[in-house]
């Protein structure tokens, strides 16, 4: 009998052949959503792409993969380029992708990652760098629309839960193109020093991620960092992640969140003094319970009791230095005085003269040798001060003064032309004998 059966991988590989003969499907162009993705350790590419109705299996083999310029993962809206075929093994049919680049909303999680990743790096998102945000703020600041639900929640949060509080509003663009140049310019006005706030809330009402892209923005981040004042970031809703939220020093999930971050109600007020008031009684009840001890100790010591008995120590102690005190000094004299009669009975005393007898004859040539040497160093000495004297008459310039010569000046500058003066000039007029003050009448 002929078998009309054929297998299973026979059957695939038909249907396979039927896919690539298909002129339609060598070259599909999909739109969709990445799901289920997985990155093999060879470096192929697995995922499910999707839409709203249906699904499809891809997969890109790593010779496509490798020169793409992002980091494929699950939730990301993607452009894919590829054929349609079978998979005869599993006997299903997938795309095999050649291309693929992001769809829209995904080109900017992209760049929120980039930056996220270099803002991170740099430091921007460290807890170390991160402010306390005051217990009990004074002065609030807030950078917002000046109109919508996010101002209006924050104002009548913070008037309902801490009213004494006073609260500064700095309207800025919270969306479009001018939205984060905006900010940015409300931030460093706000962190002046002209307000003396406390905090700042910077935020806006929920939206979408284009609505909440100027919080992204680089400069935004990097305004919010170098703020002095401490920030607390209230953009969109709790789902909502922007990099202002990782840079600022608290991060609240809404407006009306941030509002109540930012100030305690009246009675976590009282509570926090009722807490101080109980600690500084039981401080004071254990302050007074110590000194009582010590008082106690203090007054049943036997030095109180019995106040002699520290002196009765101290006057024998005194008792046994003094005896220590004439023992040395007894000592030391009769030392002194062995010393004195062995000096009265040297020959020193008794004739004193001898020493010096040796030294006599030597001390008369020295004597005599010591008088010509100085004689001749005097001798020497004036023969010199004579002949510098002379040299020095020679280069005296006033000696020309002797010949009838006479040296001018003016303010005690020497006149050498009568370019240097003018009609009714002060000079002073110096001769060999005295000097004369006068004034200039004639130039010629």
């Amino acid at each position: 009998m002929e078998d009309k059966y054929i297998s299973i991988g026979e059957l695939n590989q038909y249907i396979k052949h039927i896919f690539d003969e298909n002129l339609y499907l060598r070259k599909v162009y999909l739109r969709g959503e990445i799901s289920n993705f997985k990155n093999h350790t060879r470096g192929h590419l697995y995922f499910t792409l999707k839409d709203d109705t249906s699904r499809i299996s891809a997969v890109m083999f790593y010779s496509s993969a490798i020169i793409l310029n992002f980091k494929p993962e699950d939730g990301m809206n993607v452009l894919v380029e590829g054929r349609i075929s079978c998979y005869p093994t599993a006997g299903t049919y997938q795309i095999y992708v050649d291309k693929m680049e992001v769809d829209g909303l995904g080109a900017l999680y992209i760049e929120f990652e980039k930056l996220k990743e270099k803002l991170s790096k740099e430091g921007l998102f460290s807890e170390s760098h991160k402010k306390p945000i005051p217990k009990i703020p004074k002065r609030i600041g807030v950078i917002t629309a000046p109109t919508g639900a996010a101002i209006k929640d924050i104002l009548s949060t913070i008037k309902r839960r801490f009213p004494i509080a006073e609260t500064i509003l700095f309207p800025a663009l919270v969306q479009g193109r001018d939205a984060a140049p905006d900010i940015v310019r409300q931030i460093r006005e706000a962190d002046s020093g002209k307000y003396d706030l406390d905090v700042l809330i910077v935020g806006r009402g929920g939206g979408s991620i284009e609505d909440l892209w100027a919080f992204n923005e680089e400069s935004v981040a990097r305004a919010i960092y170098e703020a002095r004042v401490p920030i607390i970031s209230a953009v969109g809703h709790e789902i909502d992640f922007t990099i202002a939220d990782f840079v600022a020093d608290l991060r609240a999930p809404t407006p009306t969140g941030a509002a109540e971050m930012a100030v305690p109600t009246v009675s976590e007020i009282n509570n926090i003094i009722h807490s101080l008031e109980i600690r500084l009684n039981e401080f004071i009840g254990n302050s007074l319970h110590k000194n009582k001890l010590r008082l106690d100790n203090v007054k049943n010591s036997y030095i109180l009791k019995n106040p002699l008995s520290l002196y009765e120590v101290k006057e024998q102690k005194l008792d046994n230095m003094i005896e220590s005190l004439t023992n040395q000094i007894t000592k030391r004299l009769d030392n002194y005085h062995l010393e004195l009669n062995h000096i009265k009975a040297s020959f020193v005393l008794k004739d004193p003269m001898r020493l010096f007898n040796p030294q006599k004859e030597q001390l008369l040539f020295k004597e005599k040798t010591l008088y010509n040497s100085i004689k001749n160093i005097i001798l020497q000495s004036d023969h010199q001060y004579k002949m510098l004297v002379n040299t020095l008459k020679l280069v005296n310039p006033l000696g020309i003064l002797e010949k009838g010569y006479s040296l001018v000046t003016k303010e005690d500058k020497v006149m050498r032309t009568t370019k240097d003066l003018k009609v009714d000039d002060l000079i002073h007029i110096r001769l060999h004998e005295g000097s004369i003050k006068a004034q200039v009448k004639e130039i010629n």
